[in-house]
């Protein structure tokens, strides 16, 4: 490509989200960020004329010779071809088995091979990597921990999705363990009190000694569930982001001390891009 500038693109179920990305400097240009609610119920038409507004409104005054476009995207989808394959997921059904980069280029005046599309669960560890706290390794591991647990691979080229929310563990999967409704049905078992999410229990860190102690059954379910995931992927480093990861002063040493008991010493690192990681991580499938 000709161009240092790429424009990166996350979708989400009720969302679009577009920035320019300068390359070279692997920084958003934040005067050219646009974020619109979408109808993800609506007719194919609908969707990829609201997406094309929000491109446009992001490239400004790009020459068409200098658009490059890379998003984000759910799944399940077909990221090589531009297909949506997401069908029942009460968004985006009406793309099911379109070609979503030739409706896309065709509105925008495009051609197709201007656009690239990588899976959104990757994107957030592929911007970490590209221009955060994963940036100097090759080989790393990412999670997400919030309303759910997102997973993600690098091992260089594009970040995967690791998709191990399904995981069994103990009485369910992993991710009954290590989300936000964890720590809010364990406060009111210990408590009998309930809390919104995990924020407002670090408010009681001070005055309540069970938040601690839920912090640390909460690091040793983190660190079983990694022990597995480090063993299949070797990886330099684990990027830790979502909002649970704004805690991590809570429960990252104690994760840190289960890690050494199986003998794995490696960064455990908190993801520094918030939102931004997602359109630059988009954004870099142009870096070259």
């Amino acid at each position: 490509m000709k161009s240092s500038m790429a424009l990166g693109i996350d979708i989400g179920g009720s969302h679009i989200t577009a920035a320019l990305v300068n390359l070279e400097k692997r920084t958003i240009d934040t005067d050219s960020w646009h974020r619109t609610r979408v109808d993800s119920q609506g007719s194919a038409a609908e969707i990829i004329d609201a997406w094309a507004v929000v491109i446009n409104d992001a490239f400004k005054d790009t020459p068409a010779g200098d658009r490059y476009i890379g998003i984000g995207m759910p799944g399940p989808f077909d990221y090589e071809l531009g297909i949506s394959r997401m069908k029942d997921q009460h968004k985006y059904d009406a793309l099911y088995d379109l070609n979503v980069k030739n409706m896309l280029a065709a509105k925008l005046e495009l051609d197709p091979s201007r656009i690239r599309f990588i899976n959104d669960a990757g994107c957030f560890l592929q911007g970490e990597v590209f221009s955060g706290a994963g940036r100097n390794y090759q080989h790393v591991i990412g999670l997400t921990l919030g309303t759910g647990l997102g997973s993600a691979t690098f091992h260089g080229g594009l970040a995967q999705d690791a998709d191990r929310w399904c995981t069994p563990y103990r009485d369910g999967i992993a991710e009954d363990y290590l989300s936000t409704r964890w720590f809010v049905k364990r406060y009111q078992e210990l408590t009998g009190k309930t809390v919104k999410d995990v924020k407002e229990l670090t408010t009681y860190i001070h005055t309540d000694a069970t938040v601690q102690q839920i912090f640390d059954e909460f690091a040793f379910n983190l660190a079983t569930f990694l022990t597995g995931f480090i063993r299949d992927e070797s990886p330099e480093a684990i990027v830790i982001g979502g909002n649970i990861a704004q805690a991590a002063d809570l429960f990252f040493p104690a994760v840190t001390r289960e890690l050494a008991k199986h003998n794995y010493h490696l960064p455990l690192l908190v993801a520094s891009l918030g939102e931004q990681a997602a359109i630059l991580g988009a954004a870099s499938i142009w870096y070259e």
